[in-house]
């Protein structure tokens, strides 16, 4: 059983800011809008930046799958909040 939730993944540059919301069974869409991101010339969001956030998705979503959830993830829940730089 996998965890069930929303995934939030932020980039910070400069005065932009680029926020994901996404759930486990969107990784898919996540990743090509990353990719549409990062082809639009009109926004300061680079290939680089698709490529470290694509990453963060991708490690999140193998922690996610390696822990099976228990009681005490009940009470004490895994920020699954990520900021990239």
């Amino acid at each position: 059983m996998s965890q069930q939730g929303i995934n939030v993944l932020a980039l910070l540059k400069g005065e932009e800011r680029y926020v994901f919301l996404y759930d486990d069974r969107s990784i898919d869409q996540v990743l090509q809008t990353l990719g549409r991101y990062a082809a639009d010339p009109e926004l300061s969001f680079s290939w680089y930046d698709a490529a470290v956030l694509s990453q963060r998705v991708r490690k999140l979503s193998v922690e996610t799958e390696d822990i099976a959830p228990s009681a005490s993830d009940d009470e004490h829940p895994r920020n699954r909040i990520g900021r990239a730089a």
